[in-house]
Protein backbone atom coordinates (compact mmCIF):
# COMPACT_ATOMS: atom_id res chain seq x y z
CA UNK A 1 0.00 0.00 0.00
CA UNK A 2 1.08 3.54 -0.76
CA UNK A 3 -0.18 5.76 2.06
CA UNK A 4 -0.09 9.04 0.18
CA UNK A 5 -1.67 7.66 -3.01
CA UNK A 6 -4.41 5.87 -1.06
CA UNK A 7 -5.03 8.98 1.02
CA UNK A 8 -5.03 11.00 -2.18
CA UNK A 9 -7.70 8.75 -3.74
CA UNK A 10 -9.89 9.00 -0.66
CA UNK A 11 -9.25 12.74 -0.38
CA UNK A 12 -10.06 13.41 -4.05
CA UNK A 13 -13.63 12.17 -3.72
CA UNK A 14 -13.91 13.66 -0.25
CA UNK A 15 -12.93 17.09 -1.59
CA UNK A 16 -15.54 16.80 -4.36
CA UNK A 17 -18.12 15.88 -1.73
CA UNK A 18 -17.11 18.80 0.51
CA UNK A 19 -17.12 21.29 -2.37
CA UNK A 20 -20.61 20.14 -3.32
CA UNK A 21 -21.49 20.30 0.38
CA UNK A 22 -20.34 23.91 0.38
CA UNK A 23 -22.54 24.67 -2.66
CA UNK A 24 -25.44 23.06 -0.82
CA UNK A 25 -24.84 25.20 2.27
CA UNK A 26 -24.24 28.26 0.08
CA UNK A 27 -27.76 28.00 -1.30
CA UNK A 28 -29.18 27.20 2.14
CA UNK A 29 -27.48 30.35 3.47
CA UNK A 30 -29.02 32.42 0.66
CA UNK A 31 -32.56 31.04 1.03
CA UNK A 32 -32.71 30.37 4.79
CA UNK A 33 -29.90 32.48 6.31
CA UNK A 34 -29.58 31.98 10.08
CA UNK A 35 -33.20 32.51 11.05
CA UNK A 36 -36.16 30.47 12.28
CA UNK A 37 -36.37 27.90 9.44
CA UNK A 38 -32.58 27.50 9.26
CA UNK A 39 -32.31 26.61 12.95
CA UNK A 40 -35.12 24.05 12.64
CA UNK A 41 -33.73 22.38 9.53
CA UNK A 42 -30.20 22.23 10.94
CA UNK A 43 -31.46 20.48 14.07
CA UNK A 44 -33.44 17.99 11.96
CA UNK A 45 -30.44 17.52 9.68
CA UNK A 46 -27.83 17.52 12.45
CA UNK A 47 -29.23 14.44 14.17
CA UNK A 48 -28.97 11.96 11.25
CA UNK A 49 -25.90 13.72 9.83
CA UNK A 50 -24.09 13.35 13.16
CA UNK A 51 -24.78 9.63 13.03
CA UNK A 52 -23.55 9.63 9.41
CA UNK A 53 -20.28 11.19 10.52
CA UNK A 54 -20.03 8.91 13.53
CA UNK A 55 -20.51 5.77 11.46
CA UNK A 56 -19.22 6.59 7.98
CA UNK A 57 -16.21 8.73 8.78
CA UNK A 58 -14.06 5.98 10.16
CA UNK A 59 -15.89 5.05 13.34
CA UNK A 60 -17.66 1.86 12.25
CA UNK A 61 -14.54 1.21 10.24
CA UNK A 62 -12.41 1.40 13.40
CA UNK A 63 -14.17 -1.52 15.09
CA UNK A 64 -14.98 -3.59 12.01
CA UNK A 65 -11.76 -3.58 9.97
CA UNK A 66 -9.40 -5.20 12.53
CA UNK A 67 -11.99 -7.93 13.29
CA UNK A 68 -12.87 -8.52 9.63
CA UNK A 69 -9.16 -8.55 8.66
CA UNK A 70 -8.54 -11.32 11.21
CA UNK A 71 -11.28 -13.42 9.57
CA UNK A 72 -10.13 -12.55 6.07
CA UNK A 73 -6.80 -14.23 6.78
CA UNK A 74 -8.73 -17.49 7.37
CA UNK A 75 -10.48 -17.26 3.99
CA UNK A 76 -13.46 -15.67 2.22
CA UNK A 77 -15.96 -18.15 3.70
CA UNK A 78 -15.03 -17.21 7.29
CA UNK A 79 -14.96 -13.47 6.63
CA UNK A 80 -18.31 -13.68 4.83
CA UNK A 81 -19.88 -15.57 7.73
CA UNK A 82 -18.62 -12.99 10.25
CA UNK A 83 -19.76 -10.03 8.11
CA UNK A 84 -23.26 -11.51 7.67
CA UNK A 85 -23.68 -11.99 11.41
CA UNK A 86 -22.73 -8.35 11.92
CA UNK A 87 -25.11 -7.26 9.15
CA UNK A 88 -28.08 -9.19 10.56
CA UNK A 89 -27.65 -7.81 14.07
CA UNK A 90 -27.05 -4.32 12.71
CA UNK A 91 -30.20 -4.39 10.58
CA UNK A 92 -32.42 -5.63 13.44
CA UNK A 93 -30.96 -3.03 15.83
CA UNK A 94 -31.41 -0.18 13.35
CA UNK A 95 -35.03 -1.09 12.60
CA UNK A 96 -35.73 -1.14 16.34
CA UNK A 97 -33.99 2.21 16.96
CA UNK A 98 -35.77 3.96 14.09
CA UNK A 99 -39.16 2.61 15.21
CA UNK A 100 -38.67 3.61 18.88
CA UNK A 101 -37.41 7.11 18.04
CA UNK A 102 -40.30 7.69 15.61
CA UNK A 103 -42.76 6.71 18.34
CA UNK A 104 -41.14 9.02 20.89
CA UNK A 105 -39.99 11.78 18.54
CA UNK A 106 -41.37 14.71 20.62
CA UNK A 107 -39.31 13.60 23.61
CA UNK A 108 -36.29 12.91 21.43
CA UNK A 109 -36.31 16.36 19.79
CA UNK A 110 -36.83 18.04 23.16
CA UNK A 111 -33.65 16.33 24.38
CA UNK A 112 -31.67 17.30 21.27
CA UNK A 113 -32.94 20.89 21.10
CA UNK A 114 -34.27 21.74 24.58
CA UNK A 115 -34.12 25.46 23.76
CA UNK A 116 -36.96 24.98 21.25
CA UNK A 117 -39.40 23.72 23.90
CA UNK A 118 -40.63 27.19 24.85
CA UNK A 119 -41.74 27.88 21.26
CA UNK A 120 -44.56 25.48 20.27
CA UNK A 121 -44.39 26.31 16.57
CA UNK A 122 -40.64 25.79 16.50
CA UNK A 123 -40.67 22.48 18.40
CA UNK A 124 -43.58 21.07 16.34
CA UNK A 125 -41.82 22.03 13.12
CA UNK A 126 -38.60 20.40 14.31
CA UNK A 127 -40.46 17.19 15.27
CA UNK A 128 -42.08 16.91 11.83
CA UNK A 129 -38.82 17.45 9.96
CA UNK A 130 -36.85 15.05 12.17
CA UNK A 131 -39.47 12.33 11.57
CA UNK A 132 -38.73 12.70 7.88
CA UNK A 133 -34.93 12.75 8.14
CA UNK A 134 -34.42 10.09 10.81
CA UNK A 135 -34.71 6.98 8.54
CA UNK A 136 -31.52 8.29 6.93
CA UNK A 137 -29.79 6.87 10.01
CA UNK A 138 -30.66 3.29 9.04
CA UNK A 139 -29.68 3.64 5.39
CA UNK A 140 -26.39 5.39 6.08
CA UNK A 141 -25.44 2.94 8.84
CA UNK A 142 -25.85 0.02 6.44
CA UNK A 143 -23.94 1.99 3.81
CA UNK A 144 -21.14 2.43 6.36
CA UNK A 145 -21.07 -1.34 6.82
CA UNK A 146 -20.55 -1.78 3.07
CA UNK A 147 -17.87 0.95 3.12
CA UNK A 148 -15.98 -0.84 5.91
CA UNK A 149 -15.85 -4.03 3.85
CA UNK A 150 -14.51 -2.12 0.85
CA UNK A 151 -11.93 -0.33 3.01
CA UNK A 152 -10.81 -3.69 4.44
CA UNK A 153 -9.93 -4.71 0.88
CA UNK A 154 -8.06 -1.38 0.37
CA UNK A 155 -10.82 -0.12 -1.94
CA UNK A 156 -11.42 3.47 -0.82
CA UNK A 157 -12.84 5.29 -3.84
CA UNK A 158 -16.50 4.17 -3.78
CA UNK A 159 -16.85 4.68 -0.01
CA UNK A 160 -15.40 8.19 -0.30
CA UNK A 161 -17.58 9.03 -3.31
CA UNK A 162 -20.91 7.89 -1.81
CA UNK A 163 -21.57 11.09 0.27
CA UNK A 164 -21.54 13.08 -2.98
CA UNK A 165 -25.04 11.72 -3.61
CA UNK A 166 -26.50 13.59 -0.60
CA UNK A 167 -25.12 16.91 -1.77
CA UNK A 168 -26.25 16.46 -5.38
CA UNK A 169 -29.83 15.68 -4.32
CA UNK A 170 -30.04 18.64 -1.91
CA UNK A 171 -28.51 21.02 -4.48
CA UNK A 172 -31.12 19.94 -7.06
CA UNK A 173 -33.89 20.61 -4.52
CA UNK A 174 -32.43 24.02 -3.66
CA UNK A 175 -32.05 24.82 -7.37
CA UNK A 176 -35.82 24.46 -7.71
CA UNK A 177 -36.50 26.37 -4.47
CA UNK A 178 -38.65 29.00 -6.19
CA UNK A 179 -40.97 26.32 -7.52
CA UNK A 180 -41.06 24.49 -4.17
CA UNK A 181 -41.65 27.75 -2.25
CA UNK A 182 -42.65 27.50 1.41
CA UNK A 183 -42.23 23.71 1.40
CA UNK A 184 -38.46 23.97 0.82
CA UNK A 185 -37.44 22.64 4.26
CA UNK A 186 -39.80 19.65 3.82
CA UNK A 187 -38.34 18.78 0.43
CA UNK A 188 -34.83 19.13 1.83
CA UNK A 189 -35.73 16.74 4.65
CA UNK A 190 -37.16 14.16 2.23
CA UNK A 191 -34.02 14.62 0.12
CA UNK A 192 -31.82 13.68 3.09
CA UNK A 193 -33.59 10.33 3.57
CA UNK A 194 -33.72 9.58 -0.15
CA UNK A 195 -29.99 10.19 -0.48
CA UNK A 196 -29.28 7.64 2.26
CA UNK A 197 -31.21 4.96 0.36
CA UNK A 198 -29.43 5.74 -2.92
CA UNK A 199 -26.01 5.66 -1.22
CA UNK A 200 -26.81 2.21 0.15
CA UNK A 201 -27.78 0.92 -3.31
CA UNK A 202 -24.72 2.57 -4.88
CA UNK A 203 -22.27 0.90 -2.47
CA UNK A 204 -23.96 -2.51 -2.83
CA UNK A 205 -22.92 -2.67 -6.48
CA UNK A 206 -19.26 -2.35 -5.43
CA UNK A 207 -19.31 -4.51 -2.31
CA UNK A 208 -21.00 -7.59 -3.87
CA UNK A 209 -17.66 -8.51 -5.45
CA UNK A 210 -16.24 -9.13 -1.97
CA UNK A 211 -19.32 -9.98 0.10
CA UNK A 212 -22.44 -12.12 -0.39
CA UNK A 213 -25.46 -11.05 1.67
CA UNK A 214 -27.26 -13.74 3.67
CA UNK A 215 -30.14 -12.36 5.75
CA UNK A 216 -31.23 -15.10 8.15
CA UNK A 217 -31.89 -13.01 11.29
CA UNK A 218 -30.52 -15.81 13.46
CA UNK A 219 -30.18 -15.30 17.18
CA UNK A 220 -27.14 -17.61 17.31
CA UNK A 221 -24.17 -15.28 17.62
CA UNK A 222 -20.53 -16.35 17.55
CA UNK A 223 -18.16 -15.10 20.24
CA UNK A 224 -16.13 -13.07 17.74
CA UNK A 225 -19.29 -11.24 16.65
CA UNK A 226 -20.16 -10.50 20.28
CA UNK A 227 -16.63 -9.20 20.75
CA UNK A 228 -17.04 -6.91 17.73
CA UNK A 229 -20.24 -5.31 19.05
CA UNK A 230 -18.64 -4.86 22.45
CA UNK A 231 -15.91 -2.86 20.68
CA UNK A 232 -18.32 -0.97 18.43
CA UNK A 233 -19.93 1.37 20.97
CA UNK A 234 -16.61 2.50 22.50
CA UNK A 235 -15.15 3.03 19.01
CA UNK A 236 -18.18 5.10 17.92
CA UNK A 237 -17.77 7.33 20.94
CA UNK A 238 -13.98 7.68 20.83
CA UNK A 239 -13.44 7.98 17.09
CA UNK A 240 -16.39 10.34 16.75
CA UNK A 241 -15.62 12.48 19.79
CA UNK A 242 -15.36 15.68 17.70
CA UNK A 243 -18.83 15.04 16.23
CA UNK A 244 -20.23 14.24 19.67
CA UNK A 245 -18.82 17.51 20.97
CA UNK A 246 -20.50 19.33 18.08
CA UNK A 247 -23.82 17.60 18.85
CA UNK A 248 -23.46 18.63 22.49
CA UNK A 249 -22.79 22.15 21.25
CA UNK A 250 -25.97 22.08 19.15
CA UNK A 251 -28.04 21.05 22.18
CA UNK A 252 -26.67 23.90 24.30
CA UNK A 253 -26.78 26.42 21.43
CA UNK A 254 -30.51 25.79 20.90
CA UNK A 255 -31.13 28.13 23.86
CA UNK A 256 -29.81 31.10 21.86
CA UNK A 257 -31.51 32.36 18.70
CA UNK A 258 -29.56 31.60 15.48
CA UNK A 259 -26.65 30.06 17.44
CA UNK A 260 -27.27 26.61 15.94
CA UNK A 261 -26.88 28.11 12.48
CA UNK A 262 -23.69 30.03 13.36
CA UNK A 263 -22.06 26.84 14.63
CA UNK A 264 -23.27 24.85 11.64
CA UNK A 265 -21.69 27.16 9.05
CA UNK A 266 -18.41 27.37 11.00
CA UNK A 267 -18.35 23.59 11.33
CA UNK A 268 -18.85 23.16 7.60
CA UNK A 269 -15.71 25.15 6.78
CA UNK A 270 -13.12 23.45 8.99
CA UNK A 271 -14.61 20.00 8.28
CA UNK A 272 -13.22 20.22 4.74
CA UNK A 273 -9.66 20.01 6.05
CA UNK A 274 -10.50 17.57 8.84
CA UNK A 275 -11.89 15.13 6.30
CA UNK A 276 -8.48 14.92 4.65
CA UNK A 277 -6.03 15.53 7.50
CA UNK A 278 -7.72 13.23 10.00
CA UNK A 279 -10.54 11.07 8.69
CA UNK A 280 -8.98 10.03 5.38
CA UNK A 281 -5.62 9.16 6.93
CA UNK A 282 -7.21 7.27 9.84
CA UNK A 283 -9.35 5.18 7.48
CA UNK A 284 -6.55 4.46 5.00
CA UNK A 285 -3.91 3.32 7.52
CA UNK A 286 -6.16 1.07 9.61
CA UNK A 287 -6.31 -2.05 7.35
CA UNK A 288 -2.55 -2.12 6.71
CA UNK A 289 -1.63 -1.22 10.28
CA UNK A 290 -3.88 -4.01 11.61
CA UNK A 291 -2.17 -6.46 9.25
CA UNK A 292 1.34 -5.45 10.34
CA UNK A 293 0.41 -5.68 14.02
CA UNK A 294 -0.91 -9.22 13.46
CA UNK A 295 2.40 -10.07 11.75
CA UNK A 296 4.42 -8.27 14.47
CA UNK A 297 6.38 -6.27 11.86
CA UNK A 298 7.61 -3.53 14.18
CA UNK A 299 9.63 -1.58 11.62
CA UNK A 300 6.64 -1.32 9.29
CA UNK A 301 4.36 -0.35 12.19
CA UNK A 302 6.64 2.51 13.29
CA UNK A 303 7.07 3.69 9.71
CA UNK A 304 3.36 3.88 8.89
CA UNK A 305 2.47 5.47 12.24
CA UNK A 306 5.05 8.23 11.89
CA UNK A 307 4.19 8.92 8.27
CA UNK A 308 0.47 9.10 9.11
CA UNK A 309 1.11 11.58 11.92
CA UNK A 310 3.49 13.59 9.74
CA UNK A 311 0.95 13.79 6.91
CA UNK A 312 -1.83 14.80 9.32
CA UNK A 313 0.24 17.69 10.67
CA UNK A 314 1.39 18.67 7.18
CA UNK A 315 -2.24 19.10 6.12
CA UNK A 316 -3.92 20.42 9.29
CA UNK A 317 -1.41 22.92 10.66
CA UNK A 318 -1.34 25.37 7.69
CA UNK A 319 -5.14 25.13 7.42
CA UNK A 320 -5.48 26.01 11.10
CA UNK A 321 -3.19 29.05 10.74
CA UNK A 322 -4.95 30.26 7.58
CA UNK A 323 -8.42 30.02 9.17
CA UNK A 324 -7.21 31.86 12.27
CA UNK A 325 -5.90 34.70 10.12
CA UNK A 326 -8.81 34.99 7.70
CA UNK A 327 -11.83 33.53 9.53
CA UNK A 328 -14.12 36.51 8.82
CA UNK A 329 -12.99 36.87 5.21
CA UNK A 330 -13.50 33.13 4.63
CA UNK A 331 -17.03 33.07 6.07
CA UNK A 332 -17.98 36.26 4.21
CA UNK A 333 -16.68 35.00 0.86
CA UNK A 334 -18.27 31.56 1.22
CA UNK A 335 -21.66 32.39 2.76
CA UNK A 336 -22.09 36.19 2.95
CA UNK A 337 -24.97 36.53 0.45
CA UNK A 338 -28.78 36.87 0.45
CA UNK A 339 -30.25 36.28 3.91
CA UNK A 340 -26.78 35.70 5.39
CA UNK A 341 -26.00 39.24 6.60
CA UNK A 342 -23.00 40.87 8.28
CA UNK A 343 -24.11 39.82 11.77
CA UNK A 344 -24.29 36.20 10.63
CA UNK A 345 -20.84 36.51 9.05
CA UNK A 346 -19.30 37.98 12.19
CA UNK A 347 -20.80 35.42 14.58
CA UNK A 348 -20.02 32.43 12.35
CA UNK A 349 -16.45 33.74 11.90
CA UNK A 350 -16.02 33.97 15.69
CA UNK A 351 -17.04 30.32 16.00
CA UNK A 352 -14.72 29.34 13.13
CA UNK A 353 -11.77 31.14 14.77
CA UNK A 354 -12.00 29.07 17.94
CA UNK A 355 -12.72 25.82 16.08
CA UNK A 356 -9.57 26.50 14.03
CA UNK A 357 -7.44 26.51 17.17
CA UNK A 358 -8.43 22.90 17.68
CA UNK A 359 -8.15 21.71 14.07
CA UNK A 360 -4.74 19.96 14.42
CA UNK A 361 -6.05 18.22 17.55
CA UNK A 362 -9.26 17.12 15.78
CA UNK A 363 -7.16 15.59 12.98
CA UNK A 364 -4.54 13.89 15.15
CA UNK A 365 -7.19 12.36 17.43
CA UNK A 366 -8.39 10.40 14.38
CA UNK A 367 -4.83 9.19 13.72
CA UNK A 368 -3.96 8.33 17.33
CA UNK A 369 -7.30 6.53 17.80
CA UNK A 370 -6.48 4.35 14.78
CA UNK A 371 -3.29 3.22 16.53
CA UNK A 372 -5.41 1.88 19.41
CA UNK A 373 -8.06 0.36 17.12
CA UNK A 374 -5.44 -1.51 15.09
CA UNK A 375 -4.39 -3.12 18.39
CA UNK A 376 -8.02 -4.16 19.06
CA UNK A 377 -8.24 -1.61 21.89
CA UNK A 378 -11.38 0.53 21.75
CA UNK A 379 -11.83 0.93 25.51
CA UNK A 380 -8.86 3.23 26.21
CA UNK A 381 -9.79 5.91 23.65
CA UNK A 382 -13.42 5.51 24.78
CA UNK A 383 -12.66 6.38 28.41
CA UNK A 384 -10.41 9.26 27.37
CA UNK A 385 -13.08 10.60 25.01
CA UNK A 386 -15.73 10.29 27.72
CA UNK A 387 -13.70 12.51 30.04
CA UNK A 388 -13.10 14.90 27.14
CA UNK A 389 -16.82 15.23 26.40
CA UNK A 390 -17.59 15.79 30.10
CA UNK A 391 -15.00 18.60 30.17
CA UNK A 392 -16.64 20.11 27.10
CA UNK A 393 -20.11 19.95 28.65
CA UNK A 394 -19.01 21.43 31.98
CA UNK A 395 -17.16 24.36 30.38
CA UNK A 396 -20.00 25.04 27.90
CA UNK A 397 -22.79 24.99 30.51
CA UNK A 398 -20.83 27.00 33.10
CA UNK A 399 -19.95 29.86 30.75
CA UNK A 400 -22.91 29.81 28.32
CA UNK A 401 -25.03 32.34 30.19
CA UNK A 402 -22.20 34.87 30.46
CA UNK A 403 -20.45 34.36 27.11
CA UNK A 404 -23.14 32.85 24.87
CA UNK A 405 -22.69 30.41 22.00
CA UNK A 406 -19.01 31.29 21.46
CA UNK A 407 -18.07 29.18 24.50
CA UNK A 408 -19.06 26.06 22.54
CA UNK A 409 -16.17 26.12 20.00
CA UNK A 410 -13.82 27.22 22.81
CA UNK A 411 -14.86 24.28 24.98
CA UNK A 412 -14.66 21.88 22.02
CA UNK A 413 -11.09 22.99 21.29
CA UNK A 414 -9.94 22.79 24.93
CA UNK A 415 -11.43 19.31 25.43
CA UNK A 416 -9.98 18.07 22.11
CA UNK A 417 -6.42 19.13 22.98
CA UNK A 418 -6.88 17.40 26.33
CA UNK A 419 -8.08 14.28 24.50
CA UNK A 420 -5.07 14.30 22.16
CA UNK A 421 -2.49 14.72 24.93
CA UNK A 422 -3.93 11.89 27.03
CA UNK A 423 -4.16 9.59 23.98
CA UNK A 424 -0.48 10.27 23.26
CA UNK A 425 0.56 9.58 26.87
CA UNK A 426 -1.27 6.25 26.90
CA UNK A 427 0.25 5.24 23.56
CA UNK A 428 3.73 5.94 24.88
CA UNK A 429 3.06 4.23 28.23
CA UNK A 430 1.92 1.03 26.49
CA UNK A 431 4.69 1.13 23.88
CA UNK A 432 2.17 1.31 21.06
CA UNK A 433 3.90 4.23 19.38
CA UNK A 434 7.38 5.70 19.12
CA UNK A 435 8.84 8.55 17.10
CA UNK A 436 11.49 7.90 14.49
CA UNK A 437 14.31 10.33 13.66
CA UNK A 438 12.73 11.37 10.37
CA UNK A 439 9.50 12.54 12.05
CA UNK A 440 11.26 14.72 14.65
CA UNK A 441 13.14 16.59 11.92
CA UNK A 442 10.10 16.85 9.65
CA UNK A 443 7.95 18.11 12.54
CA UNK A 444 10.03 21.28 13.00
CA UNK A 445 10.24 21.78 9.23
CA UNK A 446 6.44 21.56 8.92
CA UNK A 447 5.98 24.14 11.71
CA UNK A 448 8.49 26.48 10.03
CA UNK A 449 6.78 26.11 6.62
CA UNK A 450 3.33 26.69 8.15
CA UNK A 451 4.46 29.85 9.98
CA UNK A 452 5.97 31.30 6.79
CA UNK A 453 2.77 30.44 4.93
CA UNK A 454 0.77 32.22 7.64
CA UNK A 455 2.84 35.40 7.25
CA UNK A 456 2.37 35.30 3.48
CA UNK A 457 -1.38 34.55 3.75
CA UNK A 458 -1.84 37.44 6.18
CA UNK A 459 -0.13 39.71 3.62
CA UNK A 460 -2.54 38.47 0.91
CA UNK A 461 -5.61 39.05 3.10
CA UNK A 462 -4.46 42.61 3.78
CA UNK A 463 -3.45 43.20 0.15
CA UNK A 464 -6.89 42.13 -1.12
CA UNK A 465 -8.66 43.70 1.87
CA UNK A 466 -10.97 45.96 -0.17
CA UNK A 467 -11.79 43.16 -2.60
CA UNK A 468 -12.72 40.81 0.27
CA UNK A 469 -15.11 43.27 1.94
CA UNK A 470 -18.64 42.02 2.72
CA UNK A 471 -20.35 44.06 0.01
CA UNK A 472 -17.94 43.12 -2.80
CA UNK A 473 -19.39 41.07 -5.64
CA UNK A 474 -16.26 39.04 -6.51
CA UNK A 475 -14.94 38.41 -2.98
CA UNK A 476 -15.07 34.62 -3.51
CA UNK A 477 -12.66 34.93 -6.44
CA UNK A 478 -10.12 36.83 -4.36
CA UNK A 479 -10.43 34.36 -1.49
CA UNK A 480 -9.80 31.43 -3.85
CA UNK A 481 -6.84 33.32 -5.34
CA UNK A 482 -5.42 33.96 -1.86
CA UNK A 483 -5.83 30.29 -0.90
CA UNK A 484 -4.17 29.05 -4.11
CA UNK A 485 -1.24 31.46 -3.71
CA UNK A 486 -0.87 30.61 -0.02
CA UNK A 487 -1.01 26.87 -0.72
CA UNK A 488 1.50 27.20 -3.55
CA UNK A 489 3.85 29.16 -1.30
CA UNK A 490 3.52 26.51 1.43
CA UNK A 491 4.29 23.65 -0.93
CA UNK A 492 7.32 25.43 -2.43
CA UNK A 493 8.76 26.18 1.02
CA UNK A 494 8.05 22.61 2.17
CA UNK A 495 9.83 21.10 -0.81
CA UNK A 496 12.75 23.52 -0.55
CA UNK A 497 13.47 22.68 3.11
CA UNK A 498 12.45 19.01 2.61
CA UNK A 499 9.48 19.11 4.97
CA UNK A 500 7.89 16.99 2.25
CA UNK A 501 9.59 15.12 -0.59
CA UNK A 502 8.48 13.65 -3.90
CA UNK A 503 9.93 10.28 -2.84
CA UNK A 504 7.22 10.12 -0.17
CA UNK A 505 4.63 9.74 -2.93
CA UNK A 506 6.36 6.61 -4.26
CA UNK A 507 7.06 5.05 -0.86
CA UNK A 508 5.28 1.74 -0.11
CA UNK A 509 4.13 0.82 3.39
Amino acid sequence: MNLIKSTGTFSFFTIISRVLGYLRDFFIAIFLGTGFLADIFFVAFRIPNTFRRLLSEGTFNAAFVPSYASELVKGKKQSNKFANQVLNILLISLLFIVLIVQLFMPTFVSLIAPGFSDDKEKIDFAINLTRITFPFLMFISLASFFSAILNSHNKFAAAAAAPIILNIILIIILFYSKIIGDNLVYFLSYGVTLSGLIQLIFLYFFVKRFFTINLNFTLIIQNKTKTFFKKLLPSIFSSGVTQINILVGTIIASFQASAVSYLYYADRIYQINLAIAGIAIGIVILPQLSKYIQQNRQQKIIMIQNKALELSLFLSLPASIALLIGSEEVVSALFGYGQFGQTSVYNSAQALYYFSLGLPAFAMIKVFSSFFFANHDTKTPFYISLVSVLINILISIYYFKSIGFIIIPIATTISSWFNLIILFLFLKKRNLFSFNDIFILRFFKIIFSAILMGIFFNYLINFFGDKLAFDQQFKSFYLILSVILGLGFYLIISFCIKAFQLDDIKLKY
